[in-house]
């Protein structure tokens, strides 16, 4: 299939209604003028909906491995009968589980998708895996400890701690789907009461992977560094991008999700993702998530997430769109590269609106830098038809940027909330005492 035939010959099935949904949609578009793209989704989200560039479809459950084949198949069947070619995308860590899971079965029946091999999957995903491949590759990673939640007899190791400490799941997609009062998605510790309450309501929960307790790593949200590389089947970059994650949501569901970032090219950061790609011959896309530690002048990593992040778009911000990168390598099988791009040209990718980032980020010289990337960028965005926000996209309908305008603003009622209100802290359902 040539690249001038993609916009007839291709559909993108999507599965997920959030963000980075969306950015699939309007990057296909920008790319290449598809319009065609089918999104699966559980419940009605607006701006998807009513957008005028994808056929967007309420379906029963798409988290089981049965249900979400089941309906695939459907779609397969019905647009395999219009000769069209289908690539199947994700948009988190269960769905991308899922897909790599499904892989053998989906190539069967006609569909392309770009996920590893479950295998490799379901090693560098858990954290206590991907912490040994750090160790071993000598990139900076958080001092850890792990319990095992599925031991009856597992201890807290109480007397090693110092507080405030990160809890978090080693395994994020059985996490997300287990039943947990008052779940949160990272946990902010600080007090050992605080420790051993949310341990015992895990313990009770159907979660058996292990728990991850690591030393806070000092620093607000601005020392948070978001990196995304798309790799090929030798492990080698092919297009890279990444920033200082100014602002993420403070919501306890959705914590950590980056809300502005300033693309900021960081090559020891950089340095550290290729050799760990190389290393386990990673071919795709990858997320890492880092944090920069003053107290030894080095870049932290968290994790890598084994898909197109919910902040992807800033690759196309920064000059790669992200959408075209993946029918290249994995639809048109352009597999011949030279040097990585790197995607850098200078972008604000930003989905609260200007009060938020006012009130929000206390360093003025931050603030000011954000303002005047903005400004510099405002014509040539518009001539490309970009915009910091992924879901404001001029092509698309009225209705669509109405309700993605409501998404905006409604983040000024989260932040104060969820961050104003509790001065910078997480929000939590109980005082620990």
């Amino acid at each position: 299939m040539e690249n001038t035939r993609v916009k007839d010959m291709l559909v993108p099935v999507i599965i997920g209604g959030d963000i980075l949904a969306y950015s699939y949609v309007r990057e296909f578009n920008r790319a290449f003028g598809i319009t065609s793209s089918v999104v699966l989704a559980t419940k009605d989200i607006k701006m998807l909906s009513s957008s005028k560039l994808c056929d967007y479809r309420l379906v029963g459950c798409i988290t089981e491995e049965d249900s979400l084949f089941a309906e695939l198949s459907k779609i397969a069947n019905e647009l395999h009968a219009q000769n069209k070619k289908l690539l199947v995308l994700g948009c988190d860590d269960v769905h991308a589980r899922l897909l790599s899971s499904l892989k053998p079965k989906l190539q069967k029946i006609g569909y392309t998708t770009f996920y590893v091999d479950f295998g490799l999957l379901d090693e560098i995903t858990q954290k206590k895996r991907f912490y040994e491949l750090c160790e071993e590759l000598n990139i900076p990673y958080p001092k850890t400890w792990y319990v095992d939640c599925k031991e009856e007899n597992s201890q807290l190791p109480m007397d090693e701690f110092n507080y405030p400490l990160i809890a978090k799941p080693s395994n994020s997609a059985q996490f997300q789907n287990a039943a947990i009062e008052n779940k949160r998605k990272i946990y902010e510790i600080e007090t050992p009461e605080e420790l051993v309450c949310e341990y015992k309501k895990i313990k009770r929960s159907d979660y058996d992977n292990l728990l991850v307790i690591q030393e806070f790593v000092p620093g607000d949200d601005d020392a948070i560094y978001s990196l995304t590389t798309l790799s090929d089947e030798n492990g080698d970059l092919i297009a890279v991008s990444g920033g200082r994650v100014c602002l993420q949501d403070h919501d306890p569901t959705a914590l950590g999700n980056p809300l502005v970032i300033l693309g900021d090219r960081r090559d020891e950061i950089i340095d550290c993702a290729a050799r760990f790609l190389k290393k386990v011959g990673y071919h795709g896309f990858a997320n890492f998530d880092i944090k920069y530690d003053c107290r030894d002048n080095t870049y932290k990593f968290f994790e890598i997430n084994t898909r197109c992040g919910r902040n992807t778009y800033y690759m196309s911000l920064g000059g790669e769109n992200f959408a075209e990168l993946l029918v290249n390598e994995f639809v048109l099988n352009n597999t011949e590269h030279t040097e990585p791009r790197y995607a850098y040209r200078p972008f604000v990718y930003s989905c609260v609106p200007k009060p938020v980032i006012k009130k929000s980020i206390e360093s003025s010289e931050l603030k000011q830098t954000i303002a005047d990337t903005r400004m510099s960028m405002r014509a040539f965005q518009k001539k490309q038809g970009l915009d910091p926000y992924p879901l404001f996209y001029k092509n698309d309908s009225f209705m669509h940027n109405f309700w993605a305008f409501v998404m905006y603003v409604n983040q000024i009622r989260k932040f104060k909330k969820f961050y104003w209100d509790t001065h910078g802290k997480q929000l939590k359902e109980e005082e620990y005492r």
